[in-house]
């Protein structure tokens, strides 16, 4: 349903920007609730999670909003890519899926590469035009501080890699395929690298290491950036940077909550997300 407001899908908007050849996001699993009639909110969850897990913010918003909870690619009930995608070509579904829905800006509510996703389009000149707010909690995308034991696995795997660079470029390929499969290479990769295969191995690869440290400061977007204390997963030093970066940022602290701080403390996260939206 196209909401009869403001438009930003009309002749005079920039194009949409293209998906992956094989995946648009007529693909993707959305979960739909709210006034259709309401302002437009787009949920987006973190890696290895999905909509689920979004749901009591949507239930929510539902009183006023019209939300739209996805499921990314290869997550909850969305399909995966037959490519390898990285957070350009997650932004691009995400987009796509707004301009086909929605006919003002929307807000996007993302958590952890959620947020990463929803930094990037609010970054891309060619999308952040689509963009009201943001509330992001423990939004990845800043380069952390490594610890000894990365730049360790680091050397390591360099030096695996290394004998088969001087080969021929068949033989060469096939020994890197080989090596990638290896049990030596997956002990080198986080539990998330471990668990995945294939393409959304691939996908994991490309959408943690890209980093937004270079874009945030021209996010213009309004947002409010949410961090659990016991986040082990996103740094205070992280959420300082976005704050201090994105012009128009502030950050709530949940003390006792962790990754998933939505959930850890929704009570807070819930009304002070609810007066961020409702704020004009």
């Amino acid at each position: 349903m196209v909401l009869q407001t403001t438009s930003i899908a009309d002749d005079s908007a920039p194009p949409a920007a293209s998906s992956t050849p094989s995946y648009d996001s007529s693909r993707l699993n959305v979960e739909w609730s709210g006034k259709e009639s309401g302002p437009g909110v787009v949920l987006l969850h973190g890696w290895g999670s999905s909509a689920e897990l979004m749901r009591p913010i949507a239930r929510s918003l539902s009183d006023r909003f019209r939300t739209a909870n996805v499921d990314l690619p290869g997550h909850g009930l969305s399909p995966a890519p037959t490519v390898p995608m990285g957070i350009p070509e997650h932004a691009d579904l995400v987009f796509e899926l707004i301009r086909a829905h929605f006919s003002s800006p929307v807000s996007i509510v993302g958590h952890s590469n959620g947020g990463r996703i929803a930094l990037y389009m609010a970054s891309e000149p060619s999308m952040s035009y689509a963009i009201d707010r943001m509330v992001l909690v423990g939004p990845s995308g800043i380069t952390p501080r490594r610890k000894p034991s990365y730049y360790v696995k680091k050397y390591v795997a360099a030096a695996l890699k290394a004998p088969f660079q001087i080969l021929p470029p068949r033989l060469r390929d096939r020994g890197l395929e080989w090596l990638r499969h290896s049990l030596i290479w997956q002990l080198l990769g986080s539990s998330d690298y471990r668990r995945l295969t294939g393409i959304m191995r691939d996908t994991f690869v490309r959408t943690v290491t890209f980093h937004l440290d270079d874009r945030v400061q021209h996010v213009k977007a309004p947002t409010l950036l949410f961090w659990g204390d016991q986040d082990q997963e996103i740094s205070r030093e992280q959420m300082s940077t976005l704050e201090s970066r994105i012009p128009d940022a502030g950050l709530v602290v949940l003390e006792g909550a962790g990754h998933y701080a939505y959930l850890d403390d929704p009570i807070t996260f819930l009304r002070a997300t609810r007066h961020f939206l409702d704020v004009r």
